[in-house]
């Protein structure tokens, strides 16, 4: 039952954030190789080159000017193609599973672009010029080798969601509490020691993901998330979470299992809108268990 819930959440935040790479054939016509594409429409505005075998951009794909969707996910690019940066209307650019090692300082000349989804490659550095991506939404980084992020992430303004689980990340620049708009940190697989006191500026937050990482305690001043929602924590070496978590009153889904933790704090029926608590693999007695369920009549606890 538990794998069950497990899938159908993970797959709903897949399908919800997952648009960086569907094009919209209802709008505008889909075309799937560039020589079809320039002999039926130079203004096509999007082209999948998904899965394709290409260890390069097609010849003359830079006659495309019109350009707003790209899809070139799946293939083995290991370098940038200079091509790429001359398309100036570019919205969304998926470049993810292909092999590439860093993001270059050439980004900023898409100035346009809303999504940018580079999960699944070897990416190891990040060009300061991301920063100048104004009207970036959507930043997609997963499974890569990042150590670090450019302290000018700040500057991406629109910035909602960013994805950063599955890399070698033991610390954010501190810069990231600046972004005005953040809805969506995830950070899990990663090597977290504990949740930085400056997130907790980031009010605009409504979903941290922080599982599998390596947290030992959670500072009290996450009570200052008033918009968060959604606080995935499983698989850490948790012992106790602060009073201040009561604090969290828009939380509706909190998934805490597998750490080391033996009780919740006193007030924890403060969390009026919680609607699923998932405690399974810790070091609940019965009567703490008790007290908890009756505490959250409206809420469905696991242990």
């Amino acid at each position: 039952m538990m794998t069950r819930f497990y899938f159908i959440f993970f797959f709903g935040i897949a399908s919800l954030q997952g648009g960086a790479q569907n094009a919209n054939p209802i709008t505008e016509e889909v075309f799937y190789n560039v020589t079809t594409a320039l002999a039926e429409n130079k203004k096509g505005t999007q082209l999948n080159l998904r899965d394709q075998q290409l260890f390069q951009l097609p010849e003359n794909i830079d006659q495309l000017t019109a350009l707003v969707f790209l899809n070139a996910m799946g293939n083995h690019f290991e370098r940038w193609d200079e091509a790429l940066f001359s398309f100036e209307k570019l919205e969304i650019l998926n470049l993810k599973g292909n092999e590439l090692a860093y993001i270059p300082k050439e980004i900023k000349q898409l100035k346009r672009l809303i999504k940018l989804d580079l999960a699944d490659n070897k990416i190891t550095k990040i060009s300061e010029d991301i920063g100048a991506l104004n009207n970036l939404q959507y930043l997609y980084l997963s499974g890569n080798s990042l150590v670090s992020l450019p302290t000018t992430i700040d500057q991406c303004r629109s910035l909602q969601v960013l994805q950063l689980d599955n890399n070698q990340l033991s610390y954010l620049p501190s810069s990231i509490a600046a972004l005005p708009s953040l809805k969506t940190l995830h950070v899990g697989y990663n090597q977290f020691y504990e949740l930085d006191t400056q997130w907790t500026h980031i009010q605009t937050l409504q979903e941290l993901n922080m599982e599998h990482n390596r947290l030992q305690k959670i500072s009290n001043s996450i009570g200052a998330l008033k918009h968060l929602k959604t606080l995935i924590l499983n698989d850490n070496n948790l012992r106790e979470l602060p009073a201040s978590f009561s604090n969290l009153e828009s939380l509706e889904l909190a998934i805490l299992s597998n750490n080391k933790l033996e009780s919740l704090p006193a007030d924890i029926s403060a969390l009026k809108k919680l609607r699923t608590l998932i405690l399974t693999n810790n070091n609940f007695s019965k009567t703490e268990q008790e007290r908890i369920i009756e505490a959250l009549p409206e809420c469905a606890v696991y242990f």
